[in-house]
């Protein structure tokens, strides 16, 4: 009998450990969170964004004239003198070869062009005998008039008909000449690619192009030998030490900027540097962002503040990171942002109080990338959720995750 309540009462012992053991791990525990304090302090509203650097004045050399542009002899970076560095070489085209209806067109004008020649030789040659003949007779008239034979009118026009032929010989012979220029330019324009006089060799029919100002060679467009029109662009000048930074800020963040505005430069390897927002662009531009999204962008330009000693090291085209303030304040209470989220059309918080969570609307004025101001909701001293998760509801405990 003794045993058989000994048995009973281990079994309720056991059954007693086994209800305790399922309620304990049934028993709702506290979900570690991440806690932040709502602070008063400084607080600053910067627009941030990349830029890259350039020189302010950049000079495009370009081909003066279509031909064979030379190996450039320069290389990038290299010291230019106004007037002086040579940058480029030119040869002048050869003429192209000429298709089948443009050859016999061309023929046919060479051979009008030698009709014309002789015809303008004949008309010459025709000139010159009515000039002869008209001298001859004034030298008679001359002798008749001294003996008093004719009357001075034939005198007279015999000296106007000599005048008369020979200024008419005077343009025939100008017009022989309109004539051979008219064949020798229907003769080079039937010149062949390979008949061309001038080689590759020959230095007089070169074109050297020279810097147009001093400065350091940016870019080489067209570095290899090569056939280009008039016009292309051979080379980029300009003086490294004459930069500024350019940046496409988002037109929702630039039209809060404004020219004059302090700028912090950074993100370039050296350490922070000053500028100044020196324009800001009328007119935006549509970009299309990393991730496909089509961006109106507004182009600000920024002048250094500090001197060219502190950014010596940076070059055109160089990437910058730029930070512009355009809202402070010394006493603000501020959240951090990453405690926020929507709640239907408002913003709210899970703030804790006695390790439990309460949802609580907030509103909230200027924010950066780090924290908000709070107009109201919370107040100096609150803890609050980061990074709410679906598991933190109203009402839930929580307790603060141990950082390692």
């Amino acid at each position: 009998m003794r045993m058989k309540w000994m048995k009973r009462i281990l079994g309720a012992i056991v059954l007693g450990l086994v209800i305790a053991g399922l309620v304990w791990f049934a028993w709702p525990r506290p979900i570690p969170v991440d806690l932040a304090t709502v602070s008063k302090g400084p607080m600053e509203v910067t627009v941030d964004d990349e830029g890259k650097t350039r020189v302010r004045e950049i000079y495009t050399v370009s081909a003066p004239l279509a031909g064979m542009v030379l190996r450039v002899p320069g290389r990038v970076g290299d010291q230019v003198v106004t007037n002086d560095t040579v940058v480029a070489v030119m040869q002048p085209m050869a003429p192209s070869f000429h298709d089948i209806r443009s050859h016999e067109e061309l023929q046919a004008a060479l051979a009008a062009a030698d009709a014309a020649v002789t015809l303008a030789e004949h008309e010459v040659h025709r000139i010159e005998k009515v000039v002869e003949f008209s001298r001859s007779d004034l030298q008679r008239a001359e002798a008749l008039a001294r003996t008093n034979t004719i009357a001075m009118k034939t005198l007279e026009k015999a000296k106007i008909d000599v005048e008369t032929n020979e200024a008419a010989l005077a343009s025939a012979r100008a017009q022989l000449e309109v004539r051979r220029s008219e064949r020798a330019s229907a003769a080079v324009r039937l010149t062949e690619p390979l008949t061309s006089s001038a080689g590759p060799t020959d230095s007089a029919c070169c074109v050297q192009i020279r810097a147009p100002v001093t400065g350091r060679i940016l870019r080489i467009i067209q570095e290899s030998e090569g056939v280009v029109q008039a016009g292309t662009p051979l080379i980029d000048i300009g003086n490294p030490s004459d930069l500024e930074v350019v940046a496409d800020l988002l037109s929702t963040d630039a039209v809060s900027v404004a020219p004059g505005a302090p700028v912090r430069i950074d993100g370039w390897g050296g350490s922070q540097l000053q500028g100044r927002v020196a324009r800001v662009d009328p007119v935006g531009s549509v970009k299309i962002s990393a991730l496909g999204f089509e961006e109106q962008r507004v182009r600000t330009t920024i002048d250094f503040v500090d001197p060219p000693e502190a950014w010596s090291r940076l070059g055109h085209d160089y990437r910058v990171i730029v930070h512009i303030p355009v809202w402070n304040a010394s006493e603000a209470i501020t959240v951090p942002v990453a405690a926020l989220f929507r709640k239907d059309d408002n913003w709210a918080v899970f703030a804790v109080t006695n390790g439990r969570t309460h949802l609580t609307p907030v509103q909230i004025g200027q924010r950066n990338n780090r924290v908000a101001e709070i107009i109201s909701g919370l107040s100096v001293g609150d803890r609050v959720v980061l990074h709410p998760s679906d598991r933190i509801q109203d009402g839930v405990s929580v307790s603060e995750r141990d950082i390692p």
